[in-house]
């Protein structure tokens, strides 16, 4: 027996029972003894199907007869592959056997055959009780901090958004049934009409084979039994369908099919469908709206009207003319809706490419908060603390800073283009001619449907009244409808249209076309290449320049001090290429953002900022008595002699912050270590210190959303918050979890008045220190720049009143080494831009800009404000630098300025007549000199007790020679305080090379 007609044949066996006996369905035959049960059944089943014939005025005996004329249309390589090999004689004696009730001798039947296959096809047979409560994969909404919709989250063909069948207006439910199967409401599964339709349709035309499947067969398909185009499927299929009818009613299955299909543009089922293309819910839609989506099932992407919109006009017109047909709308109402614009919403709205790391640490607090395994189990609402805008704005600076560092150090390398379009181009193109183009030709994603014909003439008539937009060029098509690799990169994506001797030219997303510097890809891009590219406007047009995707990883985040509310966290890069959350799944070496601890402790034992601390080499003994002793050094090597508690911290000096451990904290180097880890510990940026010295200068790895709340504490005076980007999880309108609102946790290893004047002394970080580049920003800004060891990671992090902003760059360890940013690529050279682009974006997107705050009512009485000379740290009257220093509340101030460097150590540096310069002076230069030096030649004179004290005589500010490019004084006065110039009236100094921050010298044993 043919093997395709034993296929036929075991489907016919099981059409004949689900349509004759429903209720009594047999999924296994005994092959020995079962031949003439079968033989029955097939009969009776024929005898069922005549009588559709005679209702459908079809002759098959006619068509049988045609075909043996001509075996090749059924059988040969134009037919349908589920046809091909079938033997035309074999099937008109089988007809004429079982349809008509002879008993030809030739009989090709074998009725073991068909047996054996019914049988292996319904073994294990899916459940149709399993769709009873099918809970469908649903998507999640996930809202801002502002409570709009920020993302969404859902499993593999799960984007969907389920809503009840009473939610569905009876006109689409109409709609769907008109386009998709018109008998739906009498049939009981499987409608043998539209079976033999279907069947006839296979026999008589070549293309895709049609299946006739009702809409309870399309659920079973789709939640059941799969998809694959068989003979075995088809079987089972009709067999589940047929139960399925028994046990639940058509408003349920109806509610199934359209909470489930596909309709294009990502979106499964009828809500989310509306929602992508429309903008709207399923219950707003209009009846042209509605007519649209319905004819998208039998084929979304041919139909697609991002694509091809006159394919989908005409068949919204074949939907709208079965509705009149039905009795459902009326001739004005189909022409009106015929006649009436697509009123499609922007496909680019409809696609999310932010917030991919924010989103999957939701995910994970969600697990840990509330219970739920993830945020794609279910259809979840969650409300996040995540700024959208300014999430966007974070993850572009990021990436035009990684971006930017790469192209200015030499970096850069061109690894091909994101994609080509060529095949879709071409494949568009040759669709050019689509109106003409019949629908019943359209390759279907579920097969053709029962009764799915072509619209009469005069309804397509209709639909091209319709002025028709001017066709986008094939390339725009292509390029609209394309899936980015990186579609969370914010460079708009080009296709190459050209590539001659005249130069690159480029297509933009705007349909304009541009000319391209490719830059290092020059002579390595081929037609509709795509890549990335920032645009400019220039006098002949628009200019495009290649954007190349960086091998260098950096991370972001910013976080409310007050409350601990994550804004905005970028992890990498991009998500498609790294799914590692750099931001809270790793650690990296801090560098001198962890300075500010040491300095802490200090402030916290007695320092003042003006306290003197030397500059110069020092060895610190080993810890415990074992071990090796400790000789850090500066980023040059030497030291530049005696110098402020302050200018220390400001110009990231590692000698000074060592020393700070020899009698500035405690009597003893181990002992003020174990001050700082104690701190460090209590503010949560580590669980365990480790207690050697390098900690102080940021060896030990941090996680930068530990670092973050230690400087929202900074700004908050010493009250730590606990990071957090979930707010609540709620399903059907039931809450799960709901964030309780917590205050700062007070870090009780330091007090008020140290946190304030550690925070002043960040803000000369950004105003004249190693974060001068934020210089015009100083009067809202504190913050501290690091770079680790061989400047394998360069960092800054800094806060405002409101929030704090940290900023990582380096390359990954995947492989087991580092991989350094380049001699002299520190935290301000390469993280402190990109904070910058930060602190800009936060305050455009809703975050105040206001100076930074003084001291609060409980610090105040606790600090006075005196002026100094900003160098040397020495009091003085009638001008200078404003200080805060710490009294005991009554007026009564410690003056510790000489308690690390003795005012004898300082008479026996002071410069004599014939050298005027300290030896180790930053530069090689005179620290006086330096600092001071005189435009006149003329010297003020000097104290004996202050080597600092040669001063030029009094000038006019004009002279002053390192202002900053905003002409502002350097060392100006913080927000609120009184101007004062630090040299009185009127002094002059030069320019001072900032020296960036380092870990520790490659001789220091570390």
């Amino acid at each position: 027996m043919n093997a395709i007609l034993i296929k036929l044949f075991a489907t016919a066996l099981t059409l004949s029972q689900v349509t004759t006996h429903p209720d009594a369905v047999r999924t296994r035959f005994d092959p020995a003894t079962d031949g003439p049960e079968v033989i029955r059944l097939l009969r009776d089943g024929c005898a069922h199907m005549r009588k559709s014939f005679d209702i459908e005025d079809i002759n098959l005996e006619d068509l049988i007869s045609t075909a043996m004329e001509d075996p090749t249309t059924v059988a040969g390589p134009s037919a349908p592959k589920i046809l091909h090999g079938l033997d035309i004689n074999e099937l008109n004696v089988s007809y004429k056997q079982f349809c008509k009730g002879e008993n030809p001798p030739n009989s090709p039947f074998d009725a073991k055959a068909v047996i054996e296959f019914y049988d292996n096809a319904v073994k294990d047979l899916p459940s149709a009780e399993t769709l009873r409560d099918k809970a469908l994969p649903g998507m999640t909404r996930i809202l801002d901090g502002a409570g709009k919709p920020f993302a969404e989250a859902s499993e593999p063909n799960g984007r969907r958004v389920v809503v009840p069948i009473s939610a569905v207006p009876p006109l689409v439910q109409k709609a769907f049934i008109a386009a998709e199967d018109k008998r739906f409401e009498s049939h009981h599964g499987i409608d043998e009409r539209g079976v033999i339709r279907a069947f006839i349709g296979n026999l008589a035309s070549p293309g895709r084979p049609a299946g006739g499947s009702t809409i309870t067969q399309q659920v079973v398909k789709n939640f059941s039994v799969g998809d694959d185009v068989t003979y075995e499927r088809k079987i089972r299929e009709m067999i589940v369908a047929s139960r399925l009818e028994r046990i639940l009613a058509k408003p349920q299955i109806l509610g199934l099919y359209l909470n489930g299909i596909y309709l294009g543009r990502g979106a499964y089922g009828i809500e989310m469908a509306a929602e992508s293309y429309f903008g709207k819910p399923v219950g707003q839609l209009t009846l042209p709206e509605a007519a649209l989506l319905a004819g998208m099932p039998k084929g979304p992407n041919f139909y697609s009207p991002d694509k091809y919109p006159e394919r989908a006009r005409e068949r919204r017109a074949y939907v709208l003319s079965r509705l009149k047909e039905e009795g459902t709308i009326t001739e004005a109402e189909m022409s009106a809706a015929i006649k009436s614009d697509l009123g499609l919403k922007s496909i680019e709205s409809a696609r999310r490419d932010s917030g991919f790391y924010a989103v999957d640490f939701l995910n994970r607090e969600a697990r840990t908060f509330a219970g739920v395994d993830s945020l794609t189990a279910g259809s979840f609402t969650v409300r996040s603390t995540i700024n959208a805008g300014l999430q966007r704005a974070v993850e572009e600076a990021l990436q035009d800073g990684l971006a930017n560092y790469e192209r200015s150090t030499g970096r850069q390398a061109f690894t091909g283009p994101e994609l080509n379009l060529a095949d879709s181009v071409r494949r568009i193109q040759a669709a050019t001619p689509a109106p003409e183009a019949s629908p019943q030709s359209a390759p279907s994603v579920t097969g053709a449907r029962a009764d799915a014909v072509k619209p009469d003439a005069k309804t397509l008539r209709s639909a091209k009244i319709i002025a028709t937009p001017q066709r986008k060029p094939a390339w725009l098509v292509a390029l609209e409808s394309a899936r980015p690799v990186l579609y969370d990169v914010r460079w708009p994506m080009a296709v190459v249209l050209e590539t001659g001797r005249g130069g690159i030219k480029v297509g933009l997303s705007d349909g304009r076309t541009a000319s391209l510097d490719a830059g290092i890809a020059r002579g390595k891009l081929q037609p509709y290449d795509v890549v990335r590219v920032k645009v400019t406007q220039g006098k002949g047009g628009p200019h495009a320049q290649l954007r190349v995707r960086p091998t260098v990883q950096g991370a972001a985040v910013v976080i409310e001090n007050q409350t601990g509310r994550i804004l905005a966290m970028a992890g990498g890069f991009s998500y498609p290429l790294s799914q590692l959350n750099r931001v809270t799944q790793t650690v990296r070496q801090p560098g001198s953002t962890l300075k500010p601890l040491t300095y802490l402790a200090a402030l916290n034992a007695g320092l003042q900022p003006n306290t003197l601390v030397m500059d110069s080499p020092v060895t610190l003994p080993p810890i415990n008595g074992t071990g090796d002793s400790w000789s850090p050094k500066n980023y040059e090597g030497s030291g530049s002699g005696p110098t402020t508690l302050r200018r220390g911290l400001e110009f990231s000096k590692n000698l000074v912050t060592a020393r700070l451990l020899q009698g500035g904290i405690a009597s003893k180097a181990p002992a003020s270590l174990k001050r700082v880890c104690e701190i460090a510990l209590e503010a949560q940026i580590y669980a365990e210190c480790e207690p050697y010295y390098p900690f102080v200068l940021g060896a030990q790895p941090v996680r930068m959303l530990d670092l973050a709340a230690f400087y929202a504490a900074v700004a908050n005076e010493g009250a730590r918050p606990t990071p957090y980007a979930l707010e609540s999880v709620e399903r059907d309108g039931k809450p799960l979890y709901t964030h309780a609102a917590r205050e700062p946790v007070r870090i009780g290893s330091a007090d008020r008045v140290s946190f304030y004047q550690l925070k002043t002394m960040l803000q000369g970080v950004t105003q004249h220190g190693t974060a001068a580049a934020l210089s015009k920003v100083s009067a809202f800004v504190a913050g501290k720049t690091g770079t680790s060891e061989n400047e394998n990671d360069a960092w800054f992090a800094g806060l405002t009143n409101e929030i704090s902003v940290v900023v990582w760059v380096g390359y990954d360890n995947a492989d087991g080494s580092r991989k350094t940013l380049g001699r002299g690529q520190t935290g301000g050279h390469v993280a402190v831009p990109i904070a910058s682009s930060i602190l800009q974006a936060a305050w455009a997107n809703g975050v105040p800009k206001t100076p930074l705050k003084g001291p609060t009512s409980e610090a105040r009485p606790f600090i006075a404000d005196l002026a100094i000379d900003p160098r040397s740290g020495v009091r003085v009257a009638g001008g200078g630098f404003i200080e805060h220093f710490r009294t005991s509340g009554d007026g009564r101030m410690a003056d510790t300025q000489y308690r690390l460097v003795p005012r004898e150590t300082l008479y026996a540096m002071r410069p004599d007549a014939e050298d005027g310069d300290l030896g180790g002076a930053e530069d090689g230069a005179s620290v006086a000199g330096d600092y001071y030096g005189t435009m006149t030649g003329e010297r003020a004179p000097a104290d004996p007790l202050d080597p600092f004290g040669d001063r030029p005589p009094p000038r006019s500010r004009r002279a002053q020679g390192d202002l900053d490019p905003s002409g502002q004084d350097p060392y100006r006065p913080w927000p609120g305080q009184a101007a004062r110039s630090p040299f009185g009236d009127d002094g002059v100094r030069r320019p001072r090379r900032r020296d960036p921050d380092y870990l520790f010298g490659e001789d220091s044993g570390f």
